[in-house]
């Protein structure tokens, strides 16, 4: 898909791209998978958590020429996901965990992070997908 989207910005390709999935993962979701105690809500929390999550999945993939290491990241995501639900007191599904308040504030901090790091020496982020 990332090719489909050459021309575009990276942001702008991972926001499709995150809309996609986190409308392909909605009938899951309405099925309380992630977001069990709020599934309605819980839907457009996915696609922001995969518009997140694809920015630097995307990001991965376009820096090191390969689908490997964004696939094993996400892989590792998916295998450790529960663990912060299960781990963590308080809150609920919409503010804890990766895919929660949470994660979304950790992914656009490494976002930021990243975007500054490559503003500076790399100009991925702000380029155009080739």
């Amino acid at each position: 898909l990332a090719h489909a989207l050459s021309g575009k910005s990276l942001f702008a390709a991972a926001a499709v791209i995150g809309m996609i999935w986190g409308i392909w993962h909605a009938p899951i979701i309405l099925m309380g998978h992630n977001y069990p105690q709020h599934p309605v809500a819980g839907v457009p929390m996915m696609c922001v958590f995969c518009i997140l999550l694809g920015t630097l999945e995307l990001y991965i993939v376009l820096r090191t020429r390969s689908v490997i290491p964004a696939a094993v990241m996400h892989g590792t995501i998916n295998a450790i996901f529960g663990t912060t639900l299960f781990l963590v007191q308080g809150g609920n599904d919409l503010t804890t965990g990766a895919a929660g308040l949470a994660g979304f504030i950790t992914m656009v901090a490494a976002i930021a992070a990243i975007y500054l790091y490559d503003r500076r020496h790399g100009n991925i982020m702000s380029s155009v997908i080739e």
